[in-house]
């Protein structure tokens, strides 16, 4: 598990860039034992790190490993996710593993006289072998010096208590059960202690922390693993750049250990992105503002349709269709290329202004998406002339945003754009974690994918694979699920070597009315079920609410996952056909997100499902998914209920180029057949929203990129 964790970071190592902070700036990026902000060893502090800082970090000292993602979701909050190894815990385990959340959040932001000071929660959402909950004040003194002090309950209360308020059961194995809920009874309660700490800044690469720790590692005592001497606590870390902290550390007089962090910010990308440059405006010569001869000359208007379509093509964009009028021009176009969806409307506009005659005035965009025309923007020429060189704000007043179908008159798509096909072949990946027969286990499969889109809304696409190498096939773990196992077999369906049927779908997307999208998908939907999928969506053109319904039929595909049909008699339930939700979607501004899904799930459990997440201008998302349904923790099994992180990282991100491609999964804490959804290609959210306003304006800054 340590190697393969190493080679997770040496990975991430190889995107991070050299360059190096001041002292004062490292002051606020250490990260602690347990990888979360903090220029302590074990102890926390009232730090947080740089606004949206993801970072992975590794602690080992003998017999302990501590493997800890971390992202700085807003200023003033931090959350972890953490998963330990410990070697020789119990008879029963070979190497005990654990899943743990932690969450930090800021209560007083620093000043010239106020530390700042910070409430923490740690292991607040697992079996409670790491639980402690933290008050903490943190203070810089000149350039170098940053002192902290804090109030500590559970293991942080262990070592010389100071008071106790309520009661506090101690961790063990038979307190634990499934694991994974909530143990609010349990928060601030039990014996209180003091903690405390300096961090030194002994040049703008080295710090040397010392810390008094109140963690008594009184479980770790219990079970011979650790033996506890001072209190006392040393560090020397050494950062050579923004990405990387590589620290020793000595630990209560009795261990040496060492620890590594890889740091990255999806604000701040290891190359910038390069791309052609855009065409500059073309200003109107007075002369021609009135001339309008050329609009009763039909293959005068279709040449300038020919010129108009060579020009957005070498843009990377779709053109689909055009008409022009003697004052007004539309053009209607598919964004493929450009992650931000202002950018390719800025390309769009520039390139009108300089092949329309001068008489035309209005210039009209729609953009769509699975063939459906979603939003229409209107600009005035004359505001792109005399706006380019202003600010990208200006620019935004003078734009209209209209649902296309309230817009009217849409152009039709062009001859010949469709049939379209379509087709790759690339290698992938599929990956299970925190098995605790195998921690992690992947397999490198070759793809092939094909799209066929009849335009109109139809569209027929297919994967088929085989398994280059890996070992997900060896999960042997058994599925003593008490619900209908939807996933939990999932070993047997990666087993066949191949080739597999991955999906094939046909799907047909359409515009009910302004406001409203429709989608019917059926065939092999995913790997493990095929059946028939229905949604419809309500999203207006300006709204950050989006509102869908989706009901699926579902018939469970055997296992070599070619064209046959299981039974749904499984020795947990007989899996029921039918399932669907009701969404909510919500975009806050800046970034944040929130979605609920409530309703039916795979095994016939009812309830709902939480997602917060944060979206970056340049396609990174990273966020945290959980859900409850009708069936208990017993029911449920191991981890209590369903709960997990998504993220998204975009190519052009690493590569330093334009595309819209990127790396997009989620991990759960473990799998469980409780509160699975079925997994749809092409589901409309996704695709209505990032050619509405809210999303094409949180890139706006690039619209004359």
């Amino acid at each position: 598990m340590i190697r393969r964790f190493g080679q997770f970071v040496t990975l991430l190592v190889a995107f991070a860039w050299p360059s190096v902070s001041s002292a004062s700036d490292l002051l606020t990026n250490n990260l602690n034992n347990y990888g979360v902000p903090s220029g302590l060893i074990d102890m926390p502090t009232a730090e947080m790190a740089p606004d949206g800082q993801i970072s992975v970090t590794v602690a080992h000292f003998e017999g302990y490993t501590r493997n800890t993602f971390t992202f700085q979701f807003a200023p003033w909050a931090t959350g972890s996710f953490r998963y330990i190894g410990i070697d020789g815990l119990s008879p029963a385990f070979d190497i005990y593993y654990d899943r743990s959340f932690d969450v930090r959040i800021r209560l007083l932001e620093e000043t010239e006289y106020l530390p700042g000071v910070a409430v923490g929660l740690q292991d607040f959402l697992g079996t409670g072998v790491l639980s402690s909950e933290y008050l903490v004040g943190t203070k810089q003194f000149g350039d170098r010096l940053r002192v902290t002090g804090g109030l500590g309950w559970g293991r942080l209360g262990s070592y010389n208590s100071i008071a106790t308020w309520r009661q506090r059961p101690a961790f063990s194995f038979q307190g634990v059960g499934t694991g994974g809920n909530f143990r609010i009874s349990d928060y601030f309660a039990g014996d209180i202690a003091l903690f405390g700490g300096v961090n030194y800044q002994l040049t703008n690469k080295i710090s040397l922390s010392a810390e008094y720790s109140s963690d008594n590692y009184d479980f770790e005592n219990q079970q011979g693993v650790f033996s506890r001497g001072s209190p006392w606590n040393f560090a020397a870390s050494y950062q050579p750049n923004d990405a990387v902290l590589l620290r020793m550390f000595s630990l209560h007089g009795k261990e040496i250990g060492v620890s590594a962090s890889v740091m990255i910010n999806p604000r701040n990308p290891p190359t910038q992105t390069q791309g052609p440059a855009p065409l500059p405006v073309a200003v109107r010569s007075p002369a021609g503002l009135n001339e309008l001869g050329w609009s009763v000359d039909e293959n005068q208007k279709a040449a300038f349709g020919t010129v108009l379509k060579q020009f957005i093509e070498k843009e990377n964009l779709i053109f689909e269709g055009f008409t022009l009028t003697g004052r007004t021009a539309h053009v209607r176009i598919r964004n493929i290329h450009f992650m931000s969806e202002a950018q390719a409307l800025g390309r769009t506009y520039r390139v009108m202004s300089r092949v329309l005659p001068a008489s035309v005035e209005q210039f009209n965009v729609t953009m769509t998406g699975f063939s459906m025309p979603i939003m229409t923007t209107t600009v005035a020429r004359s505001d792109l002339e005399r706006l380019e060189y202003e600010r990208e704000e200006d620019i935004l007043r003078a734009t209209t945003f209209t649902d296309s179908i309230r817009f009217g008159s849409i152009p039709e798509p062009q001859e010949g754009l469709f049939p379209d096909f379509s087709w790759g072949v690339a290698p992938f990946l599929r990956y299970s974690v925190f098995d605790p027969d195998n921690p992690f286990r992947i397999d490198v499969r070759l793809g092939a994918r094909a799209t066929y889109d009849l335009g109109n809304g139809w569209i027929f696409a297919g994967g088929t694979s085989i398994r280059v190498l890996g070992n997900l096939k060896d999960i042997n773990r058994p599925a003593n699920s008490r619900l209908p196992h939807v996933r939990t077999p999932i070993a047997a369906y990666n087993y066949r070597f191949g080739p597999t049927i991955d999906y094939l779908t046909a799907a047909k997307y359409a515009r009910m009315a302004p406001d409203f999208y429709a989608r019917f998908t059926f065939g092999y939907l995913e790997m493990m079920y095929a059946g028939a999928s229905g949604e419809v969506l309500w999203k207006p053109v300006e709204s950050r609410l989006a509102v869908g319904v989706e009901l699926n039929y579902v018939q469970l595909r055997e296992q070599d996952q070619l064209f046959g049909f299981a039974s749904h008699n499984t020795p947990g339930g007989v899996i029921p056909h039918w399932n669907g939700h009701v969404s909510a979607y919500y975009d806050f501004n800046k970034g944040y997100t929130a979605t609920v899904h409530a309703g039916r799930y795979l095994a016939g459990d009812w309830g709902a499902t939480l997602e917060l997440g944060r979206e970056f201008s340049n396609g990174w998302e990273v966020g945290v998914f959980a859900t409850k349904t009708n069936v208990s923790s017993q029911q449920f099994g191991e981890g209590s209920f369903d709960k997990g992180l998504y993220f998204s990282i975009p190519y052009s991100w690493i590569l330093g180029t334009e595309g819209k491609k990127g790396y997009s999964n989620s991990i759960r804490v473990i799998q469980r057949d409780g509160g699975q959804r079925l997994s749809v290609r092409g589901r409309l959210y996704e695709t209505v929203r990032q050619s509405q306003r809210p999303n094409v304006v949180k890139s706006w800054g690039r619209f004359w990129k």
